[in-house]
């Protein structure tokens, strides 16, 4: 009988790029097309076999379980789920080897901010050690990246190249065959110290585990989209409105608001004297007037009222307010408010 997969889902992170959103709340709980990115995350895995078996580690920073169980407890109820709370920011290994308890099996790993489409059904048939889904891209710099073999077999990982000659990025989603193995990678990389800046990278455990012998081969991934930084979650956002995420067929027959497809807008929002879109999404129990949003991210019960936004992110609760503005603008002019 085959084992049940483990999911680890590092997200102690303390969010710094997503500020000012992320002081108030953990970064997978922001809103976008109308779930939650943690959503998003979950349901990636839908074609895991054996998925309603399947146990989600998830590892959090300190401060952050009270939020995310609530929501863990009113939207996902069914799912295994064990928290593990990494209390100092070490980096990604760390964080795994704090809930190595739950990592012995045949496990998968992905990072909180990363999603990706792809079919996870031929993970009961891998025969090699590990998977490291990739995707080729112009300036791999910022990256992780995988040299290859002819067989598409991993040789090593390097963080950050510096130059872009290996434009294959990892993307941070990764299946292990044998957690036990990728924990006894990671304990040699602490005894070691190797580590950039305090903080114990993935990619030099699975080094590790590849010079003692570990097969692992990459999987090319079509669709990748990042949930970390305002304007790739504005690009996220687009995407998935865009891929079946939309309601405007509902939203369309609110009486006294334009809507400019795609949009998500929650069935209890409030709007009135409105255009919206394309690319809005719009929580729960937020109340528009008068104002036009398009491209940009309303959270639940926030407030807008004479406003004309624009790749706006809008946090819950948040109010925001303009004036109407009357003008006489002659020949050659050039305003901007």
């Amino acid at each position: 009988m085959k084992e049940n997969y483990t999911i680890a889902i590092p997200m102690a992170g303390l969010g710094t790029r997503m500020r000012p959103q992320t002081w108030s709340k953990p970064k997978p709980l922001i809103h976008l097309a109308g779930r939650t990115v943690l959503d998003y995350v979950l349901e990636q895995f839908s074609s895991l076999p054996r998925f309603k078996d399947a146990t989600f580690v998830l590892i959090l920073g300190p401060n952050q379980q009270e939020q995310v169980d609530e929501y863990i407890h009113a939207n996902h109820a069914r799912k295994k789920i064990r928290y593990v709370i990494q209390e100092e920011m070490r980096g990604q290994s760390d964080a795994l080897y704090l809930a190595r308890e739950y990592l012995q099996g045949p496990m998968l790993m992905a990072f909180s901010d990363t999603l990706i489409e792809t079919d996870l059904a031929f993970l009961e048939e891998e025969k090699l050690d590990g998977v490291a889904w990739v995707k080729a891209v112009p300036d791999p710099r910022r990256f992780g990246v995988a040299e290859i073999a002819g067989n598409n077999e991993v040789k090593r990982l390097i963080e950050k190249p510096k130059d872009v000659k290996n434009n294959l990025a990892v993307v941070g989603f990764y299946y292990f065959r044998s957690g036990a193995g990728l924990m006894q990678a990671i304990e040699e990389q602490i005894a070691k110290n190797v580590s950039l800046n305090g903080e114990f990278f993935l990619v030099d455990a699975i080094n590790i585990m590849i010079k003692k012998g570990a097969k692992m081969r990459v999987q090319p991934v079509d669709v990748w989209l990042d949930a970390g930084k305002p304007d790739a979650l504005l690009e996220t956002n687009r995407y998935l409105l865009e891929h079946g995420r939309d309601n405007n067929s509902t939203a369309l027959r609110r009486k006294n608001i334009k809507v400019v497809p795609p949009v998500y807008i929650h069935p209890d929002a409030e709007l009135d004297d409105c255009v919206i879109g394309p690319h809005v999404s719009i929580g729960k129990q937020a109340v528009i007037k008068n104002s036009i949003l398009k491209n940009s991210i309303v959270e639940q019960d926030a407030h807008i009222s004479s406003m004309i936004l624009d790749s706006s992110l809008i946090g819950r609760q948040a109010d925001v307010q303009g004036r109407p503005e009357s003008m006489n603008i002659g020949d050659n002019s050039w305003i901007e408010i």
